[in-house]
């Protein structure tokens, strides 16, 4: 039965990735800059040659999105019943063959499982959890030698919240990693939202207007921005002290920088966990800060202190002051409150926790940064990694309470003091 597929024609950026042989194909481009529509024309012709292909993205908006394109694309061969469709679970197939293209909502491993494709695109890759591929997609792949397509919009402050991943950042990681492969095996694409040309070039001009310079550049010049310029921190920095487990530890301690006000418009509350090691290292062990009312918050911060069997509860006292030690203090098994008027600025007061943190050299020794992450703290390193001190930027109040923990547990003390590496005991 003879029919005719209505492909449309793509864009010059379109076509690279689509022309492309590469076994792995990474994508970064910015938002409606043709990815989704060039994406699905690439399926389509996957399955015009008879593969299984398999479309995942983390919203049911992005799956309608590519399912109206691919249905578009074959409705001749459903109309004549040379294909199969069923709608309801986004399918269509040549009957009684493994040859479909597929739609399906995905986030985590276990969303994804429960098919398998010699042709897997993992649109939205950065909301996705980062281990979805390493357990599900990539077995999936291992019997037909399949091929994988990972597609994002670099993550910015509003995107970034609603990802599953551990590691924020683990989609542009793999697309550095892309970049460095000389193997053929793996192929990069950038390409902004100017480079459709079928956008209006006012639209996106008036959008700029309304976008601070930052995310313009991650969303619509779809710019890979990991660190803010001027942040006292970056992620360099944090991920060489990363661990994976908490130490022995000599002192917890729990640190509360309260919101200002309440409610689901309210700042967050920064409440931070983080302990002494045998070591005199500090660990940063719980980040549970969290959007809400001051009781909310205070019984977070109550629980996060029992929990980890911590010795001092911190609170700032600038918002607040003898309310909050109120506050704390009618939770039932809540400890005495420890209340910091902060008077310096908060550059001033940080400055002195980031020296932690980095590495001390001289006389041909080298000490690392004595504070260590135990696992991954997506929001609190986004805080630190992207606030720039002299700037009008929102208040960070995980980094604050950070701060407060750190000075509590290591400036000041005994432990600030840093001995040559000879002196050290082994």
């Amino acid at each position: 039965m003879q029919w005719t597929p209505h492909l449309r024609t793509p864009h010059p950026q379109q076509a690279r990735f689509i022309e492309s042989p590469a076994k792995r194909k990474i994508i970064r481009a910015g938002r409606r800059g043709g990815k989704t529509v060039g994406i699905a024309i690439q399926a389509v012709r996957k399955f015009l040659e008879g593969r299984r292909v398999l479309y995942a993205a983390p919203t049911e908006e992005q799956v309608s999105a590519f399912w109206y394109e691919v249905k578009q694309a074959l409705q001749d061969g459903i109309d004549c019943k040379a294909l199969y469709k069923n709608e309801t679970e986004h399918v269509i197939e040549v009957p009684h063959t493994k040859n479909r293209i597929r739609a399906k909502t995905a986030w985590n491993p276990d969303t994804l499982r429960g098919d398998y494709a010699d042709y897997l695109i993992l649109d939205e890759y950065h909301l996705m959890a980062d281990d979805t591929f390493d357990k599900v997609g990539a077995p999936m792949l291992l019997d037909t030698n399949g091929d994988a397509v990972f597609i994002y919009t670099p993550p910015s402050a509003r995107t970034i919240g609603t990802s599953k991943a551990r590691d924020k950042m683990h989609a542009v990681k793999l697309f550095k990693r892309a970049q460095a492969d000389t193997s053929g095996r793996w192929a990069t694409f950038h390409f902004s939202s100017h480079d459709n040309p079928y956008l209006s070039r006012e639209a996106l001009d008036e959008i700029a207007q309304d976008m601070t310079e930052r995310s313009y550049r991650q969303e619509i010049l779809a710019e890979d921005l990991e660190d803010s310029p001027g942040a006292l921190w970056n992620r360099e920095m944090l991920e060489a002290l990363r661990v994976s487990q908490v130490p022995q530890l000599t002192r917890v301690v729990v640190a509360i920088d309260p919101s200002a006000t309440s409610g689901e418009e309210s700042d967050e509350a920064g409440i931070i966990a983080a302990g002494l090691g045998v070591d005199g290292h500090g660990y940063v062990i719980e980040d549970a800060s969290l959007r809400g009312s001051p009781a909310q918050w205070a019984m977070a911060a109550v629980s996060l202190y029992n929990k980890h069997h911590a010795s001092e509860l911190l609170a700032e006292s600038n918002q607040g002051g003898e309310m909050i030690r109120l506050t704390i203090n009618t939770i039932k098994g809540a400890p005495p409150v420890k209340l910091i008027h902060a008077n310096d600025g908060k550059q001033t007061r940080a400055q002195p926790v980031v020296a932690q943190y980095a590495p001390v050299g001289g006389d041909g020794e080298f000490l690392p940064g004595r504070v260590h992450h135990v696992g991954y703290f997506s929001a609190l390193e986004d805080e630190l990694c992207n606030w720039v001190p002299g700037t009008n930027m929102k208040s960070p109040n995980r980094l604050d309470a950070l701060v407060y923990a750190i000075t509590s547990l290591m400036v000041g003390s005994q432990t600030w003091v840093r001995k040559p590496l000879s002196e050290r005991t082994k």
